[in-house]
């Protein structure tokens, strides 16, 4: 039975963009570019979604972004940054981008570095797995090969492909290492096209930070969709996306208004936009991601760098196997991503700062921040203090640098800021491609329609303004 309600309604756009992360920027600032009256509601007071920041102990903090994938240098106008920036009519030079100095896969036996020169990860691979170096650039050239961005794309486990090229476990299981924590919605696995597109971004292309962060990068982009008309309304969330039973036609926002728009991109993800659809008109639902991480954030009075530390990120790894999965516990402290932002080419923060982040599992927090506040601090206080054990195993013998603060976040933490069911970080398993649903008129960028990371969050709201509102 469909809805026979009349809406009357406050205002009308030619497009609404429901968050202000990055995929909704990117897809708002190119609509505004080709004059279609596009308003951007974000329910919070600040951008970024995912990849944002915030200010406690009066310093700043980045949250998300410990670095950017998809390094190219200016000029290079067919990598994925230069098509972005050519879309978004941004000059490289504005983003001040510093690459990293090397990262490593640690795990117990063995470990593998990287840089932002792929040759260095060959030689690593040579060496320490001489009998597979063979296989690995046959799989390197089947990746460059691959059109991982193409909409006919059929779902394939990307480690039974990988396999065909490689027989050593521990091999397989370091390369995909930093790839699904950087990017799978998957547990233990991904999709060929999603591992394409991660393998090019890390080890191909490269981790880099803009200057001063995540802010200035967002800073940027709300510049030039200001510059461009877009309208953008902060703390002006999306209740409900109103349906006639034949298309989509706007939104009531939490402040109770309702806007009318010819086209609705949602930036959400696939489930929370799908339970902004009233009951009577649902026609599809989405898996909730079970993938979340806790992360804490060391502020030190001394530079890792003057202990003649270097990493820029340790991919760490306590086990043979890599697991990445839902640890049914609170945190998982075998395995973390171990992010060192003054070991960038160029390091602006005048202190130093470690960043420690570990897959979680989101029923626990809820569970326990529900019931017991104070347990719930307790165990915050508890992870901080594993974390930093685990650096400790890392960083040289002389490390004697004192701790100025440390900050925690959890899945639950997460979930208040992004509204993001069950905090995940990556979304649903259920991606959609072209970022259709079954409803017309609504689509989906971001997270759920499988892009990820700052450059292809930002490619996502770009390629979906392209194809579902500017080529109609």
């Amino acid at each position: 039975m469909t809805s026979q309600t009349t809406h009357t309604f406050d205002r009308e756009y030619d497009t609404i963009v429901i968050g202000a992360g990055m995929s909704g920027l990117g897809a708002g600032i190119r609509l505004a570019m080709f004059d279609k009256k596009v308003l951007i509601l974000e329910k919070h007071s600040i951008s970024g979604g995912l990849n944002s920041y915030y200010t406690r102990f009066k310093r700043p903090f980045d949250v998300g972004l410990h670095a950017m994938t998809n390094f190219s240098p200016r000029g290079e106008r067919k990598s994925p940054l230069g098509k972005l920036l050519k879309q978004l009519r941004i000059k490289h030079e504005q983003l001040n981008l510093s690459e990293q100095k090397h990262s490593t896969i640690v795990f117990p036996d063995t470990k593998l570095s990287f840089t932002n020169e792929f040759s260095i990860l060959i030689e690593e691979i040579a060496q320490k797995f001489p009998h597979e170096i063979d296989g690995f650039l046959k799989l390197v050239d089947e990746i460059k090969n691959f059109n991982e961005v193409s909409l006919k794309n059929e779902y394939q486990a990307a480690k039974s492909v990988v396999s065909t090229y490689l027989k050593s476990e521990t091999l397989i299981e370091m390369i995909f290492c930093p790839l699904l924590i950087y990017g799978s919605a998957w547990e233990d696995d991904m999709d060929f096209s999603q591992f394409v597109i991660m393998f090019k971004s890390i080890y191909l292309e490269g981790f880099c930070r803009p200057e001063g962060g995540v802010r200035t990068l967002l800073n940027l982009l709300l510049e030039t969709y200001e510059q461009r008309g877009g309208e953008l309304e902060f703390k002006h969330g999306v209740e409900k996306i109103l349906y006639d039973g034949k298309k989509v036609i706007g939104v009531q926002t939490t402040k109770g208004e309702k806007i009318k728009a010819n086209k609705v991109l949602s930036s959400m993800g696939a489930p929370e936009t799908y339970a902004r659809i009233d009951e009577q008109e649902k026609k599809t639902s989405a898996q909730t991601g079970r993938m979340t991480f806790t992360e804490t954030i060391f502020i030190t009075d001394k530079k890792p760098s003057d202990f003649g530390f270097h990493e820029t990120i340790y991919f760490y790894n306590n086990r043979n196997k890599y697991l990445y999965r839902n640890p049914q516990t609170y945190y998982d402290d075998q395995s973390a991503v171990i992010c060192f932002p003054n070991n960038f080419q160029d390091d602006d923060n005048p202190e130093g700062i470690i960043r420690v982040t570990f897959m979680a599992d989101y029923t626990h927090w809820k569970k326990l921040l529900s019931e017991d506040r104070k347990a719930y601090r307790e165990k915050k206080k508890e992870m901080g203090e594993t974390a930093y054990d685990v650096v400790k195993k890392l960083l040289p013998n002389s490390w004697d640098a004192k701790i100025e603060c440390i900050d925690t976040f959890t899945p639950t933490t997460i979930e208040r800021y992004t509204g993001h069911f069950g905090g995940t970080v990556y979304g649903s398993p259920d991606k959609s491609r072209d970022g259709t649903t079954p409803y017309q008129n609504l689509y989906l960028c971001g997270t759920d329609q499988g892009f990820l990371g700052i450059v292809g969050s930002l490619l996502s709201g770009i390629s979906m303004a392209n194809l579902h509102v500017l080529s109609q």
